[in-house]
């Protein structure tokens, strides 16, 4: 096949299916070598049909480009902590997942808790969630949010009212010294708050980029939480304040290796660079 017809085809399965294709899937579906479909990725990526992940490739499109770039920043250390929070659910539960790029990468490491039901406001996990069939998805109703492709607003605040869960897992855009979690907009920060209330466990997932750093408003503090998961690196000095506050699981991430840390385009993210606008709303 030609390399033309081939990338060609490469954009297709990745609009059909709606989720991250790995370099040895895409390699396994044409027959082809792992060299040549990194080529063929190289290609795609210039031309803006697609943005490479750590190990493989997700579609670009006009809807979720600005969704597509946060859950590329950090895109290694957010695929660690995803697969550490995927640990803590527990086959059988109810759990709500919040909008956020670092709470992607749970929804993405699901399969293997099932069964279980998953409640979410991001449009964004709903193709992840969907090739698991033994995982029951709710999609909380909203205002949806074109730039980051959620679900929020007074609707959302009011059905989740009416809920209850037994773990919540949600994100920051930053973490100050002083322990407050921290996010872009008011009403990012009320949804999250009417989150928190909702679970019996709590659980925030932000890397270490996020400590000691500032945002624009507060919807709690680390002690609002029963764990925090995070990524080594983290300042030695501020994550023995942060412990005294609440439960930290550090989990270690790598930056090695030939395929590329971001997502982001073609733009690499600097692995100790702050989201901004990273889930919920734009929060991790």
């Amino acid at each position: 096949m030609k390399p033309e017809k081939r990338q060609q085809e490469v954009v297709s399965l990745l609009r059909a299916l709606q989720r991250e294709l790995t370099v040895e899937e895409i390699a396994t579906h044409f027959g082809t070598s792992t060299l040549t479909v990194r080529r063929d990725l190289d290609s795609l990526v210039k031309a803006g049909f697609i943005v490479r992940t750590y190990g493989g490739c997700i579609v670009r499109s006009r809807f979720d480009t600005a969704y597509q770039r946060q859950v590329g920043r950090n895109f290694n250390l957010k695929q660690a902590i995803g697969r550490a929070a995927a640990d803590l659910v527990k086959r059988g539960e109810v759990i709500l997942i919040d909008d956020g790029s670092t709470t992607f990468h749970l929804a993405s490491n699901l399969e293997m808790r099932a069964p279980l039901t998953v409640v979410t406001n991001s449009i964004a996990v709903i193709p992840e969630l969907a090739r698991f069939p033994e995982i029951k998805l709710e999609i909380l109703g909203g205002l949806y949010n074109r730039d980051t492709n959620f679900l929020g607003g007074s609707l959302s605040e009011r059905l989740l009212e009416m809920l209850y869960f037994d773990a919540v897992f949600v994100g920051a855009d930053a973490i100050d010294d002083a322990g407050r979690c921290l996010v872009q907009a008011p009403e990012v920060a009320r949804l999250t708050q009417v989150m928190l209330k909702r679970a019996t466990r709590r659980f925030l997932l932000a890397d270490h980029s996020k400590a000691g750093s500032h945002s624009h408003v507060t919807y709690g503090a680390l002690g609002d939480f029963d764990m925090w998961i995070t990524t080594t690196g983290m300042n030695p000095k501020l994550l023995s304040a942060y412990r005294t506050m609440t439960s930290i699981k550090e989990v270690p991430w790598s930056d090695s290796g030939s395929e590329r840390h971001s997502i982001a385009g073609n733009e690499a993210a600097h692995p100790n660079a702050v989201d901004e606008g990273e889930g919920k709303f734009g929060r991790p």
